[in-house]
């Protein structure tokens, strides 16, 4: 079987740091029973989440091409940059989004519930996202995700790449390395 990632980040902007360390992790996934599609939530261009549109309209093109996405992914990589302590509006309007039911047949939240789910943040500060990631955390657990607890956190980030846009330091290159192999470990074990 091979396994199927979607892996994104909460800022969409061209050269995130939260977007360089879904790279590291996604780069130490791949192999020959693993595949991993990333995505740029921009490309979607979602409008903001609204019940009354929603009932009067149905769900956008884009919305669905985005569930079929989360669908067919056994596991998720998540890059989410903090704002004011927790994700990015972008990153919350997409998973509001995704779990709404496109039909009254689909199963709720089927997007979701029982994805294996990494998380990773990036952030100029000394705590490295971390608000941001537990937030995350919360919001997808509650939604039937399957969280691991290994997390990469990077703080301090304007110094923690070099030009290439590797990691420096060996706790972060250690850190990005579980977590690589956990979610590998876990999405295969909870889908074979």
């Amino acid at each position: 079987m091979t396994i199927k990632i979607l892996a994104f980040d909460g800022s969409g902007r061209a050269g995130s740091v939260n977007h360089k360390v879904v790279q590291q992790v996604s780069e130490a996934v791949k192999g020959a029973n693993v595949t991993v599609t990333e995505i740029n939530l921009h490309d979607f261009n979602l409008p903001l989440y609204d019940l009354a549109d929603e009932i009067e309209h149905g769900l956008p093109e884009n919305v669905l091409k985005l569930k079929e996405l989360f669908r067919t992914h056994h596991a998720f990589l998540i890059g989410t940059p903090e704002h004011n302590g927790t994700m990015t509006a972008q990153l919350k309007n997409a998973i509001d989004w995704a779990s709404r039911k496109a039909t009254k047949e689909e199963p709720p939240l089927e997007a979701f519930k029982g994805k294996v789910v990494g998380l990773v943040a990036a952030s100029p500060g000394k705590m490295g996202g971390l608000r941001g990631i537990y937030q995350l955390n919360t919001v997808l657990f509650g939604l039937g995700s399957i969280v691991l607890p290994e997390i990469v956190s990077i703080g301090f980030s304007n110094d923690a790449f070099d030009e290439a846009g590797a990691l420096k330091n060996d706790p972060d290159k250690k850190a990005v390395a579980n977590l690589a192999a956990r979610l590998v470990k876990v999405t295969t074990a909870v889908n074979g």
